[in-house]
């Protein structure tokens, strides 16, 4: 009994010397870490609303979002958001462009993209292994990070099919072969059938290459065969089939004659049908009212390549004029078409015509042909073109990049910003942020960016959505955008106050192991 007293005496004197008080005098261990971005009003990508918060980031990773985490956090840099929107790098699931010659891509990161797409309309690097070419991007260095598409037109070159319009079984079974290599690498395959060597494509050959797709659980990023609005439901249908075997996604959806928000429901109604069906399809659009490519997407398919033109030029003459004068004027005139290229660049069709004292078909055939020249097309509805916009499974690209004489490379995700969210109050900022990062995303199958939450790859950018401009024009279109004033690229900040820094942080990223 004497010891359980004395045990019992002990303990409490031993409680009675650690009082409250002297506890909270005692200091506490901070958690070092890299960044806090503090008080930031967080938009997190996934649609919700937004909510005040710090953002805590240390070795490339977001590891917190919460509240006064300068209390528990010793960060190397702290960043005072003051208000302004914490929000996921953005996406662009149709970009273009080449690392080697622009690697920076601040075209891109300017308007807070923090990863761009490559390969896009059938069209990748003409090599025998992507991964390779890769390997040299990666070494290199990159801007933003980049998510590659193997090109259903490029393997075909490679595999020597080309433009042979009834490849034999094996030689389609050779091509199979190629995109599943290529997709250890790649995120999906695009296509680009309105151009060749796409357009020889048949139903079956599609099939089988979807079938592939499938199998690895990419996505297929199509151009589709035609845009012109008469023929779009042909063209998205030929998509829908492909669509029974993978995922599939209409790249830069448009109709091209097309009117009204009318016109557009009909539009949405076929891919609405498609996915009642089991499809799963997506697309992607930009805010502008002109499209941009070359200037052979005017000449009809018997005159595209240089070797059919000189052909069609001596044999069918006045069938290409005939045919060429209709299609352009059918795409509202010579005067909706804005050269991009020297000598020419900044000049219309129209212009030319005048300058050289002849019709505008003439100078198609005599001075520019269907090679080496690109144009922007004025052949779209503004309000057809943001019904489409507006539609949840439709997402926002650029379809551009640096060096073209379009605004979209420059001024895209912007534009959304000022324009459709602020301006016409179309999108609330929630949803339009999530258009341009998680949805992608997944669209893509990136699974740890395009969100801000606890374990993401820390892609963030920082901006107040009252100053952002898309400063680009069609008349001056390679001026960066304004109003994103921290750009973060794997927990690195590669652009901040409107200049670059110097850190080079951008990733080739790998799609999920699959197949």
């Amino acid at each position: 009994m004497r010891h359980a007293y004395t045990f019992c005496l002990l303990l409490l004197l031993t409680a009675g010397c650690s009082r409250p008080d002297d506890r909270a005098e005692s200091p506490q261990t901070k958690t070092a870490v890299d960044f806090v971005i503090a008080g930031g009003r967080i938009v997190d990508g996934l649609g919700g609303p937004a909510f005040t918060g710090d953002l805590v980031v240390d070795a490339g990773r977001i590891i917190e979002i919460g509240t006064d985490a300068l209390a528990r956090f010793d960060a190397e840099q702290v960043i005072d958001a003051g208000g302004r929107v914490v929000a996921p790098g953005f996406i662009d699931p149709h970009s273009h462009g080449d690392p080697f010659t622009t690697p920076m891509f601040e075209n891109f990161l300017a308007m807070g993209v923090t990863t761009i797409t490559l390969g896009q309309d059938g069209s990748s690097p003409e090599t025998e292994d992507l991964s390779d070419w890769l390997d040299r991007v990666s070494g290199s260095g990159i801007g933003p990070n980049l998510a590659m598409f193997a090109g259903h037109g490029t393997l075909r070159t490679v595999s020597g099919i080309g433009m042979d319009p009834r490849p034999s079984a094996t030689a389609i079974s050779e091509l199979a072969e190629r995109l599943d290599t290529a997709l250890d690498v790649a995120f999906g395959m695009s296509t680009g059938l309105e151009y060749n060597p796409g357009l020889h494509a048949s139903a079956a050959e599609l099939e089988a290459l979807a079938r592939v797709v499938g199998r690895r659980d990419r996505v297929i990023m199509s151009h589709l065969r035609t845009e012109d609005d008469d023929k779009l439901a042909d063209a998205i249908g030929e998509l829908v089939e492909q669509g029974a075997h993978a995922r599939v996604h209409i790249a830069h959806l448009k109709s091209v004659y097309g009117k009204g928000s009318a016109r557009a429901k009909e539009i949405l109604d076929i891919l609405a049908s498609a996915r009642d069906g089991g499809v799963t399809i997506t697309a992607d659009t930009y805010p502008y009212s002109a499209s941009y490519t070359g200037i052979g997407l005017l000449f009809p398919v018997w005159a595209k390549t240089t070797e059919q033109f000189l052909e069609a030029k001596s044999e069918r003459r006045k069938e290409l004029a005939d045919y060429l004068r209709q299609r352009v004027n059918l795409r509202n005139g010579p005067q909706a078409t804005l050269l991009g290229t020297a000598p020419y660049t900044g000049k219309t069709l129209a212009d030319l015509s005048r300058e050289l004292e002849l019709p505008f078909e003439e100078v198609l055939i005599e001075k520019l042909g269907p090679q080496g020249f690109s144009a922007a097309y004025f052949v779209m509805d503004e309000a057809l073109q943001s019904a489409l916009l507006a539609d949840p499974w439709v997402v926002i690209s650029s379809d551009g990049g640096p060096g073209t004489y379009h605004p979209r490379g420059y001024g895209t995700f912007a534009k959304v910003i000022e324009d459709y969210v602020m301006s016409q109050k179309l999108l609330s900022l929630e949803t339009a942020v999530a258009k341009m990062t998680s949805i992608p995303a997944d669209i893509l199958g990136i699974a740890d960016r395009g969100r801000l939450e606890s374990g993401m790859v820390a892609d963030v950018i920082l901006f107040d959505p009252q100053r952002v401009r898309a400063r680009a024009s069609y008349t001056q279109p390679q001026i960066l955008a304004e109003g994103f004033d921290l750009v973060m690229v794997n927990g690195r900040i590669v652009r901040r106050d409107g200049a670059m820094t110097g850190v080079v942080s951008g990733r080739v990223l790998r799609p999920a192991a699959s197949g």
